[in-house]
């Protein structure tokens, strides 16, 4: 939780910075598509108000993750996923509507540029968390059993060194490679006292069973707490 909200705090003061260097200061260098241009088309930016807009996007972006930070205190589930999607359809929304004050020739070029960008940006995280957000189940083949979905796979059942049911979640205290959701983590992750894990775990729902094979140490529990006492069952005898 604070190594998330340590990114989400380094992103406000960043927005505020670049925003206010901007706005206050003029350094309208730290805008990319303003260096692009020449002095003369330059200055016609300026004279539009393209980069003072562009400041004061960056430090509306800032005041609006800044008024959302507080909900990553309390019991509401979906705070990173609604503070991170304001940053992205605020600040790409932003520069779509900012193409107006490009110069005269560019601007539907700058429009269809941006539009592009946030479809494909947003499409893209749409499928990401479509994707993140899909069940996994464990299923039990003969001399195997599959963990299916995203980071799953297959093992052979003479692989397991170890079954137990854990009533409590270990700490997990460093994402490597895979989703950190609301309701689910799945992927890679460091747990303390484990090391290094692949996590299939629904957050909140006990008990976890916890397996370990040859070359790697699973945690994984199902919505439904006699699934996973069902599945506890099935690899204890297949172990034996």
């Amino acid at each position: 939780m604070w190594f998330l909200l340590g990114i989400q705090l380094f992103l406000i003061c960043l927005f505020f910075i670049f925003g206010w260097a901007i706005v206050k200061k003029e350094w309208y260098w730290l805008i990319s598509n303003f260096n692009g241009n020449t002095k003369d088309e330059q200055q016609q930016l300026i004279k539009n108000g393209y980069p003072q807009r562009v400041g004061k996007l960056m430090l509306a972006t800032a005041a609006g993750m800044a008024l959302l930070l507080p909900l990553s205190f309390t019991s509401f589930q979906f705070s990173l996923e609604v503070q991170f999607g304001f940053m992205m359809v605020f600040l790409l929304g932003g520069l779509i509507y900012l193409s107006k004050y490009e110069i005269k020739e560019k601007r539907k070029p700058s429009y269809i540029f941006s539009s592009l960008i946030a479809i494909g940006t947003i499409g893209f995280i749409v499928g990401l968390f479509f994707t993140g957000y899909q069940d996994f189940e464990l299923k039990d083949y003969e001399d195997s059993f599959e963990i299916t979905g995203m980071y799953g796979g297959e093992w052979d059942y003479a692989e397991i060194r170890r079954v137990e049911l854990l009533e409590e979640m270990p700490d997990v205290t460093w994402k490597q490679n895979g989703f950190g959701l609301a309701t689910m983590a799945k992927g890679i992750f460091k747990v303390k006292d484990y090391g290094s894990s692949l996590l299939f775990i629904h957050k909140g729902s006990q008990p976890y069973l916890f397996i370990v094979t040859e070359n790697d140490k699973i945690f994984i529990n199902s919505k439904n707490p006699d699934e996973t006492a069902e599945w506890y069952g099935l690899l204890s005898k297949r172990t034996r």
